[in-house]
């Protein structure tokens, strides 16, 4: 919410006539979206939702992404950049010192606050394969202030392992499974937790996974309720939606 931050100052330095109203106009003018012809930064989405514009790097030019990162920092939000090449990341450190970047994930973020939510959220992987995307649910999750605990490689190949993490199951708040594959680690989760489970397919496995396909139907017509189903590779939109429900 620091757009909403941000705007009542201005009100503020208004009222105390400490900026006129040419000043005023001119800070304000940008909140609601910003027009920088390849793009039209919406400011005002950490107004509406709760956090800012998250930008897909994918098929963006570098220097539209440095652009974009540039006016993002000047509203002192948090900074979401999903699917980046270290390139990228190298690229963005030159002028934005502040940046982190995790690899496996492809994220490049710089948290801003405190923690906001103190209920954890569980990210769980079938196999060390799924890593990457579910770091890219957990820096999510991070950045939008969330406590989150990660038990990786626990998939129904080998389910003792998953029986082991019961305790940290039973804790939870909401619990997000990325599997490949069959993708059957969501409805064993499903059918072991009173928690909501957020199931992320993905494009690991053999041919007849079908790129994530077969996971993703397998996880839909899971027979166990309480679990809904993102796009595939989408640790993202997981994150996301795992953080509306934690908050």
């Amino acid at each position: 919410m620091h757009s909403a931050k941000y705007l009542k100052e201005i009100l503020a330095k208004t009222h105390s006539k400490k900026i006129s109203v040419a000043g005023a106009f001119k800070a304000l003018k940008n909140l609601p979206y910003q027009n920088m012809e390849f793009v039209r930064l919406d400011h005002h989405r950490a107004v509406r939702k709760g956090f800012g514009e998250v930008i897909y790097c994918e098929n963006k030019t570098p220097e539209q992404v440095k652009k974009i990162t540039g006016a993002l920092l000047k509203h002192k939000n948090p900074i979401l950049l999903t699917r980046a090449a270290k390139p990228l990341y190298d690229y963005l450190k030159k002028y934005f010192p502040v940046l982190k970047y995790n690899e496996p994930g492809r994220v490049i973020y710089l948290k801003r606050g405190r923690l906001k939510n103190k209920k954890t959220v569980l990210i769980l992987t079938a196999g060390t394969s799924d890593i990457p995307v579910a770091e890219e649910a957990r820096i999510t999750l991070e950045v939008m202030g969330n406590r989150v605990k990660t038990v990786y490689d626990v998939g129904v190949a080998g389910i003792h392992r998953l029986l082991d993490k019961l305790p940290e199951i039973s804790k939870a708040n909401v619990i997000i499974v990325v599997a490949g594959m069959e993708g059957a680690l969501g409805s064993v989760i499903g059918g072991l937790t009173d928690k909501p489970v957020i199931a992320v397919p993905t494009s690991v496995g053999y041919g007849s996974s079908f790129k994530g396909i077969a996971p993703l139907l397998t996880m839909m017509n899971s027979c166990a309720p309480g679990v809904t189903v993102v796009n595939i590779d989408n640790g993202f939109g997981a994150g996301y939606f795992a953080s509306l429900i934690n908050k």
